[in-house]
C-alpha cells in the first residue's frame, strides 16, 4: 500500500510532520493499525538502524528519523491500543551511578521504541536498586544499563547483582553497552547480553526475550 511506504520513506528523510499526516490519513483509509506500525513506522525506522550500523547514516539522521517516528507514533498509540496490539515488550534502560552520560542511552530509547518496544527511560546516575525497582513497577522483561566511563562501567556488575539477588531475576534479562564495554567484560559481571552500538541493542533485546 502506498500510504505505508510514504510513512516509511518520510521518516527516513525525518520529516515529523509528514509522517503525522501520513498516519493520520493511513487511518482514514481504513489501514489497521498494526499494518501501519509494522509497514510503515518499524519498517522505515528499522532500515534507519541497519544503515546505522553499516555507518551510512550517523547519529543527527537517526535522531530526526526518531523525532518523526515519535510524531507519527503519538497519532497512532490510542488506536493500537483500542486494537488490541501489543508492544513488542518492555524495557528499562538506564546510564549506572556515578556516569552522567545519556547520549548513547538515548540512542538505544530510540532504536527500541523504532523495535516495537515500550521503553522506560530511567535516567542517567541511576543507583543498582533502582533499576530493580523501575522492572518491579513495569514488569519489564529486559533492562539496559549503559556507561561511558572505565570508572564507572564496574557498576554494572552491582546492577547485576541486585537484580539477581531480587525477585525480578527469572523474569528480566540485562543488556550492556557503552564505550569502553566489552563482550568479555560483559560474561565476567554475569549480564545476558552486550550490544557495541543502538541499533544491535534493538537486536540484541528482541533476541533476548525471543530466546
Amino acid at each position: 500500500m502506498s500510504t505505508l511506504n510514504d510513512i516509511a520513506v518520510n521518516l527516513k528523510k525525518g520529516k515529523a510532520n509528514d509522517v503525522k499526516a501520513l498516519v493520520e490519513q493511513a487511518l482514514s483509509e481504513g489501514v489497521v493499525p498494526g499494518s501501519i506500525l509494522n509497514d510503515g513506522l518499524l519498517s522505515g525506522m528499522g532500515e534507519i538502524g541497519e544503515r546505522f550500523k553499516k555507518n551510512e547514516v550517523y547519529v543527527p539522521e537517526v535522531l530526526i528519523a526518531a523525532r518523526a517516528m515519535k510524531a507519527g507514533m503519538e497519532v497512532l498509540q490510542p488506536h493500537l491500543a483500542s486494537s488490541g496490539v501489543e508492544p513488542t515488550g518492555t524495557a528499562v534502560i538506564g546510564t549506572v551511578k556515578g556516569d552522567l552520560h545519556d547520549i548513547g542511552k538515548n540512542l538505544v530509547c530510540m532504536m527500541l521504541e523504532g523495535a516495537g518496544f515500550k521503553v522506560i527511560d530511567i535516567g542517567i546516575d541511576v543507583p543498582a536498586e533502582k533499576f530493580v525497582e523501575a522492572v518491579q513497577e513495569s514488569g519489564a522483561t529486559v533492562i539496559g544499563v549503559s556507561a561511558l566511563l572505565t570508572t564507572t562501567m564496574t557498576n554494572m556488575r552491582a546492577v547485576v547483582e541486585a537484580v539477581k539477588a531480587s525477585d525480578v531475576a527469572d523474569k528480566v534479562k540485562i543488556m550492556i553497552g557503552g564505550a569502553p564495554v566489552t563482550q568479555a567484560f560483559c560474561d565476567e559481571i554475569g549480564a545476558d547480553g552486550y550490544a557495541p552500538d543502538a541499533a544491535s541493542a534493538a537486536d540484541l533485546a528482541k533476541s533476548l526475550i525471543d530466546g
